[in-house]
């Protein structure tokens, strides 16, 4: 599963993301060759170590869209990653609700291949666009906050991007915090400076003013790193008429790693015992 920031971009981009050494010294990243460097440096390592993070966790994920905001605890597996939805648009869902719905994913071979296809398709967009980083933007460095490297990009006027995703993304102008030591990616945001067009206008449109922010953190000791929020704002059109808007606020917390052979069933038990953890503070006085 792609863990990287970049995975919000193939989200931004569909309503149109490890240890390398010590790396380069934030320091050193004083020109734009440099800095541009030094993002490449980040990039090989979060592929690199996304090849070899075989590692599945759970976590709680409030999932805010307009149209279909979702509170649910979500565990990972090799199967498939297993859902407890305990409030859908606005409602509290049952226990009974909760357990039918994971039973019914449990069971049903249709719905898990169709999430693993998509789920890889997803993690590929992701890839790529990660791998975009430093070709399609020039980059400045902003100097060191804490353990992180301070960057900014905008858009390379030499860069040809590829297909339309791309095109949506080169177009972005925004700030990357990485960290120093890890060489781990924490923070990506963006701006689509200028409105994105397809064949003219004809095919669709992204406005101008679309943002995404994305927010990282390791999650445990072994150098995993997880989003725990994400937030795209974009507007436009598509196929001359239809209007498109993805407005998504996600954050995710409570994170815990699973056992690595973990099974559907095995998980179903974790995420019904899975509980906030002040709530379980509160549980045990």
């Amino acid at each position: 599963m792609m863990r990287t920031s970049l995975l919000v971009a193939g989200v931004f981009a569909a309503a149109t993301s490890w240890m390398c050494g010590q790396g380069i010294a934030g320091s050193a990243a004083t020109t734009g060759q440099d800095a541009r460097q030094f993002v490449g440096k980040a990039v090989q390592t979060e592929l690199s170590r996304d090849a070899n993070d075989h590692s599945h966790w759970l976590y709680f994920e409030v999932d805010q869209k307009p149209e279909h905001p979702v509170k649910q605890w979500v565990a990972d597996t090799s199967d498939g990653s297993l859902k407890r939805v305990v409030q859908l648009d606005g409602r509290n869902l049952s226990p009974q609700e909760q357990q039918q719905r994971m039973d019914a994913f449990i069971h049903d071979t249709g719905a898990r291949a169709k999430q693993r296809k998509s789920g890889a398709h997803d993690d590929d967009e992701a890839a790529n666009m990660l791998r975009t980083l430093p070709k399609a933007f020039l980059w400045s460095y902003q100097g060191e906050q804490g353990e992180n490297t301070l960057l900014h990009f905008k858009p390379d006027p030499s860069f040809i991007p590829p297909n339309m995703e791309t095109k949506v993304f080169a177009a972005m102008e925004g700030d990357m915090a990485v960290n120093t030591k890890q060489m781990r990616i924490a923070t990506l945001k963006g701006r689509l400076t200028h409105d994105v067009t397809f064949l003219g206008g004809l095919l669709g449109r992204m406005n101008e003013g679309g943002t995404f922010d994305v927010e990282r953190r390791e999650t445990g000791h072994d150098g995993v790193w997880q989003i725990t929020e994400s937030h795209i704002h974009v507007n436009g059109h598509v196929l001359l008429f239809k209007t498109i808007s993805e407005q998504e606020d996600d954050v995710k917390t409570e994170f815990r790693q699973l056992p690595a052979q973990i099974s559907l069933e095995q998980a179903k038990q974790d995420l019904l015992q899975a509980q906030p953890a002040n709530q379980a503070t509160q549980a045990r006085k």
